[in-house]
């Protein structure tokens, strides 16, 4: 995205944007920090306060499920990560996502190796959602959030 057509689109001026930030590269990375920040590391942080596994499990799940329509920027951002220069930050949101979901199906008794394939398999549940809705216009609405959440609890935690 230009300076120009963002400043345009939120109406202000290209002067006003350079006030805040010294150049594009600037914004990408406040905006890839803010996305780390609330939608990882404070999801992360709420589950923590679950209790068990299993209940941080489902307050995680529940949180990424009730906020998984509002998401929509993350479908693209995981499908361009690398043409918009943010590969990285992605794969570590990526790293650290499925290593706290490994982590805590360790807890649940689940081997290493076993752990981090249903974390990833998670991960990509959510994105593939998400891009299900944005692509294909699959509506989330008609699914309630509690439906998602137990359908993310019984494939990451039901033994093979």
């Amino acid at each position: 995205m230009r300076v120009e057509l963002l400043a345009r689109d939120i109406a202000t001026t290209k002067g006003s944007f350079y006030w805040h930030f010294s150049n594009r590269r600037a914004l990408v990375d406040a905006v890839m920090a803010r996305w780390e920040a609330e939608q990882t590391e404070a999801m992360i942080a709420a589950a923590e306060h679950g209790g068990d596994a299993l209940s941080r499990l489902r307050l995680l799940f529940s949180a990424v499920a009730a906020d998984a329509s509002r998401r929509r920027g993350e479908t693209t951002l995981y499908a361009s990560a690398n043409d918009e220069g943010v590969g990285d930050i992605v794969g570590r949101v990526s790293r650290r996502r499925i290593d706290y979901l490994a982590t805590t199906l360790g807890e649940l008794g689940f081997d290493t190796d076993e752990a981090r394939r249903r974390s990833a398999i998670a991960l990509a549940a959510v994105v593939g959602l998400q891009q299900l809705t944005v692509v294909a216009g699959y509506a989330l609405d008609g699914i309630e959030s509690d439906a998602l959440t137990a359908t993310a609890l019984a494939m990451t935690t039901t033994a093979p």
